[in-house]
């Protein structure tokens, strides 16, 4: 696999990551196995993925537990990528907590979830809009300089915003959704990340499935799939997005790949810095899309993927 690294001096990382939300939280509950949801994080961590994204928020912090019981013994092999600055609602929902306190708080948590004395990346999940940015990201720099976190990556901001943390902290990284569906930054938010050489780490980067080829219609989803939820696989919206699909499949076929692999190449085209995390509880969807590694698109499928039509529904936050 090809290689990047985490900010300007940060660890070597592969160039695709295993994102562990779906693990164990959101999706379908009815099908989730811990054991296997075990063993296919270290089955990742055979086949050359060493950078693991999680957080605290996943699961009320389950999700964590899962990944520390994962690298219990081989820790020196992955760099484990986790954040705050969230909390679940008693509804399953999400919201912002950037207060110092909190987010000193949940770095505790977090270490004691994954049974670690640090972490290698630590993301700020949102901008707390009752807290000052740099309020929040003060509060992270200080783990930083106790040895409880390497580096710091931020959540979905502007480039002002960006700046304005930076002069208290420099960013490993930044995260962000972004995928063929989602493409909201690229015209300048990704320049930045390119000129500060900050990592871009693309979460639900196969469009949480969509662009994966599978999924026409709802009912293709468990009952209790938390995607029924989201617009975008709503019945009439995910049939429209469906057939937006079919252009990445006509890329796929010249290259005897999935479509899945494309959009993971796709994303990898944007430059040496984006770092894709795809998630998946199947082994053979893991090796899949691994493979997007050795797609090399022309300029004819580069043309194709940029005139996909934007899918219907808002992007999922």
């Amino acid at each position: 696999m090809r290689t990047t690294t985490l900010g300007r001096d940060g660890p070597v990382v592969g160039r695709l990551g295993l994102g562990a939300m779906g693990l164990s939280y959101r999706y379908a509950p009815a099908l989730r196995d811990r054991g296997k949801a075990v063993s296919l994080v270290q089955e990742a961590v055979d086949l050359g993925v060493n950078l693991v994204e999680t957080a605290g928020a996943y699961a009320a912090g389950d999700n964590e537990r899962l990944i520390g019981e994962a690298i219990r013994g081989r820790r020196d092999e992955v760099v484990l990528c986790t954040g705050g600055g969230l909390l679940g609602d008693a509804d399953g929902g999400l919201r912002p907590a950037g207060g110092p306190q909190a987010l000193r708080a949940s770095v505790d948590e977090s270490l004691r979830r994954l049974h670690v004395d640090h972490i290698d990346l630590y993301l700020l999940r949102r901008v707390d809009p009752g807290v000052p940015l740099e309020e929040s990201w003060g509060a992270l720099a200080e783990q930083v300089w106790a040895g409880k976190i390497r580096m710091l990556g931020l959540p979905v901001v502007t480039v002002q915003e960006a700046r304005d943390a930076e002069a208290v902290h420099e960013a490993a990284a930044m995260a962000a959704e972004v995928s063929l569906f989602t493409r909201c930054g690229l015209d300048d938010v990704v320049p930045y990340a390119v000129e500060r050489r900050i990592a871009l780490l693309a979460g639900a980067p196969l469009g949480r499935g969509l662009l994966a080829g599978a999924l026409s219609r709802s009912d293709d989803l468990a009952p209790d799939d938390w995607r029924r939820t989201q617009p975008r696989f709503a019945p009439r919206a995910i049939r429209h997005n469906f057939a937006l699909t079919q252009a990445v499949a006509q890329v796929a076929a010249r290259h005897e790949a999935t479509s899945a692999q494309v959009a993971l190449a796709w994303l990898l085209r944007l430059g040496d810095h984006v770092v894709p995390l795809p998630g998946t509880s199947a082994p053979y969807h893991l090796a899949e899309n691994l493979g997007g590694d050795r797609i090399r698109l022309t300029e004819q499928d580069l043309t194709d993927l940029e005139f996909l039509p934007y899918p219907a529904g808002a992007p999922e936050v």
